[in-house]
């Protein structure tokens, strides 16, 4: 490891204006305009219109209506006899004598009564479930409109018909007020083949030395992209765009979309639910913060996981996630494999939503979830990417020391890891390499 400092100056970043970054448009204030939060500024070639229909002529017609040729009388037939006077004793009966029974006699006011109460009955229940159903898609749109920039039933994808790949960059951070709270310490492409629901899952270590921002000559770990570009989280759209940009540089993949994980929030998500079951593959022991904020409290507790399922709560799926300082299996110590621990919770709390007995909690979920995501696709290409990813099959890609990255320390003595030979094209043709395999 070099103790010199390192400034790679062919790391493939332009100097990029807040203002060129894509997405949707700020207000002075520099906050974001989305759906859920502002409308966006009319334009008056789009308003709608009054309909205007053309004044039509009516032909007049004559005061007497014209006369009609006199039809055929009808053919007289010769007159039914009298019907025999009723029995007095009798006085349901029918036509030539016959008896009514007494449930004869009331069949039909029954018949027409049952018809009614049934039909009220049919569209008594159609209102509730219309009612229940209007609830329902009004929190699932207001749920939309609050995770997204984009409106709820918009696309950008085409609902995901496209041949070509779609890649969406997928960030956790820890959350909170304290400082590194912002900070994207997991870092996955889910890149995905629609039509074949081909499914690979590319790695990016969070130590990646890059510049902050692009083109600034300022360099930091990649991590921070999303912290620096967002103003600590106060507009994660900037932040997400920035990161996506980032991302598409080094990895050689059209990156446009992505989505950002609060970890606080992911706790309760999976709490709402009632908990996950989780296959641990290997045992490990480590060390992990008693607080996120150092500053409320400083010291460390051990967290231990034992090879095999476990049903594990909100806390104890985070620590699983997130444990850095791997004490006895240094394997699990990696980015790599706490970035397939992550891709193990993530697939865990997906099965456990689509299980039928989870389903009366899904409101409370869709609660959580309000303060876990933010993302730029809009809720129905989220959920086509959802029903098109294959995690069960994924194919997984990690840039590490073992392949085409080296350990380094920067200047202020930081770790940091850095291309071999300082040549970034490796990483994409390493990645493009990979991708299918």
């Amino acid at each position: 490891m070099s103790n010199t400092p390192y400034y790679p100056a062919d790391e493939p970043t332009q100097p990029t204006k807040w203002s060129d970054l894509p997405g949707p448009e700020r207000n002075d204030q520099g906050k974001l305009v989305i759906g859920s939060f502002q409308d966006t500024p009319k334009n008056p070639s789009r308003e709608r219109k009054p309909y205007q229909y053309p004044q039509q002529q009516y032909p007049q017609y004559p005061q007497q209506p014209p006369a009609y040729p006199q039809q055929p009388q009808r053919q007289q037939y010769p007159q039914q006899p009298d019907t025999p006077p009723r029995d007095p004793a009798y006085p349901y009966q029918q036509p030539g004598g016959g008896k009514l029974s007494g449930s004869n006699r009331s069949s039909r006011p029954r018949r027409r009564r049952g018809c009614t109460i049934g039909c009220l009955t049919v569209i008594l229940l159609l209102c509730i479930i219309g009612g229940f159903g209007f609830f329902t898609a009004q929190r699932v749109m207001a749920f939309g409109s609050a995770i997204s920039t984009q409106s709820p039933l918009s696309t950008q994808t085409g609902y995901m018909s496209t041949s070509d790949r779609v890649n969406v960059l997928v960030m956790g951070y820890g959350g909170g007020n304290h400082q590194g709270a912002n900070l994207t310490d997991s870092m996955i492409v889910m890149s995905v083949m629609p039509q074949s629901q081909h499914t690979t899952l590319i790695s990016v270590p969070r130590d990646l030395w890059v510049q902050v921002p692009a083109g600034s000559g300022h360099y930091q770990k990649i991590n921070s992209v999303y912290s620096v570009s967002s103003n600590n989280g106060s507009d994660p759209a900037a932040g997400g765009n920035a990161a996506a940009q980032k991302i598409s540089l080094i990895t050689g993949l059209d990156v446009k979309y992505w989505m950002t994980i609060n970890f606080e929030g992911f706790r309760d998500l999976i709490n709402s639910i009632g908990g996950i079951d989780v296959y641990v593959p290997n045992s490990f022991t480590a060390r992990y913060p008693k607080n996120d904020d150092p500053s409320i409290d400083a010291s460390w507790i051990k967290v231990h996981f034992s090879k095999g399922t476990q049903h594990m709560d909100g806390e104890t799926a985070i620590r699983y996630a997130r444990a850095r300082e791997v004490l006895d299996n240094p394997a699990e110590g990696t980015d790599f494999a706490r970035s397939a621990r992550q891709q193990v919770i993530i697939k865990a709390a997906l099965s456990k939503v689509k299980q039928v007995s989870t389903w009366p909690h899904l409101f409370n979920a869709m609660d959580a979830l309000r303060h876990t995501i933010y993302t730029n696709m809009s809720l129905a290409d989220l959920g086509e990417f959802a029903l098109k990813m294959d995690l069960t099959n994924a194919h997984r890609v990690g840039l590490s020391n073992q392949n085409v990255l080296v350990d380094g320390q920067s200047s202020d003595g930081q770790y940091i890891l850095k291309p071999v030979s300082n040549n970034w094209q490796a990483i994409i043709d390493y990645i493009k390499q990979k991708l299918y395999n």
